[in-house]
C-alpha cells in the first residue's frame, strides 16, 4: 500500500508522469543498456528498436500507479509482465539495476521539478510494483521447478516441417534427458538463438498442440519487414539456420492465457499466426471434452498462408468460420464480420492475433454484449489492450 505522503505526491504528479511516460522510458533504456550491456540480451531488441518496448514499460508503471491511487485494476496486466518475466529468466537482483535507472530517467526528463519528495514517491511506486512482481514471479518459478539460472534447457528439432507461406513447425525433444514439462493448452515457451552478430536474442511461442505428449511443438512465422520496421531476426534466423538435429535453448512453459476446463461453450478468434495457442486449444479440446461446443474463427490473407489448416479441420466436429483478405499496407490479416459468428450462452472467448485485429473483434464483441470478463486475450509483443 502506497504511503499517505507518497500518495499525495503520485496524484498531483501523476498527470505529468503520464504525459511524459513515452520520453522517460525512452530515456531509460539507452541508459540502462549503456551501464549494463549483458542486458541486452534479455530484451526484445526488435521491440526496443521500434520503440513498443518503451511504450508498453510507461504504460505499465502509469496502470500501476493508478492502480495504487484509486484500486483500477491491474491484477491482467500483473500476470501477464510476471509470466513473461518468468519466461525469460528475470532475477530479483536485476530490478534494483532497473529502479536506479528509471528514477534517474525521471529525474533527467522532468528536470527540476523532480523534487527529493517526488523522486521519493515514485521510487516507493516502482518497489511495490517490483516487489508484487518478484513475489509472483518466486511462485511461478517453484511450480516449474527451475530457477532463472537453470531456466534455459536444451531442445532437439524432431522435425521441421512447413505448414504454408513463411510458417514452418519445429517439433522439439529433450536433449539433456529430462522429461518434457506439462503445459497449459494456450501457453508458450521462450526460445533463445545466438544470431550471427553475437547477440542471444529470446522470443516466445505459442505451443501449437495439446500438452500430453512426449514432445513439444512451436509454429514459426517469417516476420519481414515492411517500411521502416526490419525483419525479425529470430524468426529469419530460425526459417534459414535451423533444421532436424539442431539443438535450440528452450524456456519452461509460461502465460496467463489457457484454456478453461469447465463446460462452457468457447469460441476461438485469431488471425495470422494467432492460430497457435488456438490449435493447442482445441487439439486438447478434442481429446478431452469432444462434446463440448465450440465455435472457431480464422482470419488470414489467403488460403496459402493459413497455417495448419487442414490439421484445425480435421481435430473435431465444431463450427468453423474463415475469412482470407488483405488487411492493411503490412500485409496482416483484415478484419472479420463479428455479428456473423455465433454466440451460444455463457460463451468464453478466446482472441490471438494483431493487436488492431483484437481490438476490433472484441469491442465488436463488447457492443453484442460480452462481459469483459469472459473475454481472454493473447498478445504477442509488448502490446497490451485496455482492461
Amino acid at each position: 500500500m502506497l504511503s499517505a505522503a507518497s500518495a499525495a505526491v503520485v496524484r498531483a504528479t501523476l498527470p505529468v508522469v503520464r504525459d511524459h511516460a513515452a520520453e522517460i522510458t525512452a530515456e531509460f533504456y539507452p541508459s540502462m543498456f549503456a551501464a549494463h550491456p549483458d542486458l541486452l540480451n534479455l530484451f526484445n531488441q526488435g521491440n526496443q528498436a521500434s520503440g513498443k518496448q518503451q511504450i508498453a514499460l510507461a504504460a505499465a508503471v502509469v496502470a500501476y500507479a493508478q492502480h495504487l491511487l484509486d484500486g483500477t485494476p491491474f491484477g491482467p496486466i500483473a500476470d501477464r509482465i510476471a509470466h513473461k518475466h518468468v519466461s525469460l529468466g528475470v532475477r530479483p537482483d536485476q530490478y534494483p539495476i532497473v529502479g536506479k535507472h528509471l528514477i534517474a530517467a525521471v529525474a533527467t526528463v522532468l528536470g527540476d521539478a523532480v523534487t527529493p519528495e517526488i523522486a521519493a514517491a515514485w521510487d516507493e511506486v516502482y518497489w511495490l510494483f517490483a516487489v508484487s512482481l518478484i513475489a509472483a514471479e518466486a511462485r511461478l518459478f517453484q511450480q516449474a521447478g527451475v530457477t532463472p539460472d537453470t531456466l534455459w534447457r536444451p531442445w532437439r528439432v524432431a522435425k521441421r516441417e512447413n505448414e504454408a507461406v513463411d510458417t514452418i513447425s519445429f517439433t522439439l525433444l529433450p536433449d539433456d534427458g529430462g522429461p518434457v514439462p506439462t503445459f497449459e493448452p494456450g501457453q508458450y515457451v521462450s526460445v533463445a538463438v545466438g544470431l550471427p552478430d553475437g547477440r542471444r536474442q529470446p522470443r516466445q511461442y505459442s505451443l501449437s498442440q495439446a500438452p500430453g505428449r512426449d514432445e513439444l511443438r512451436i509454429t514459426v512465422r517469417r516476420v519481414r519487414g515492411a517500411g521502416d520496421s526490419p525483419d525479425g531476426a529470430v524468426s529469419n534466423f530460425l526459417h534459414d539456420h535451423v533444421h532436424t538435429d539442431d539443438i535450440l535453448l528452450v524456456g519452461p512453459p509460461a502465460g496467463e492465457v489457457t484454456l478453461d476446463h469447465g463446460d462452457r461453450p468457447v469460441v476461438l478468434i485469431s488471425a495470422g499466426i494467432g492460430i497457435t495457442p488456438m490449435l493447442s486449444m482445441l487439439d486438447h479440446l478434442a481429446a478431452t471434452q469432444p462434446e463440448r461446443t465450440v465455435v472457431a474463427v480464422h482470419a488470414e490473407i489467403s488460403a496459402d498462408r493459413h497455417a495448419h489448416r487442414e490439421e484445425y479441420s480435421r481435430l473435431a466436429d465444431f463450427q468453423q468460420l474463415t475469412w482470407y483478405e488483405n488487411g492493411d499496407e503490412g500485409g496482416r490479416p483484415g478484419r472479420i464480420d463479428v455479428e456473423a459468428i455465433p454466440l451460444p450462452a455463457n460463451v468464453i472467448i478466446y482472441l490471438c492475433g494483431p493487436i488492431a485485429f483484437m481490438r476490433d473483434a472484441r469491442a465488436g464483441l463488447l457492443r453484442r454484449g460480452v462481459h469483459t470478463d469472459d473475454i481472454r486475450y493473447e498478445v504477442f509483443g509488448p502490446g497490451m489492450l485496455e482492461q
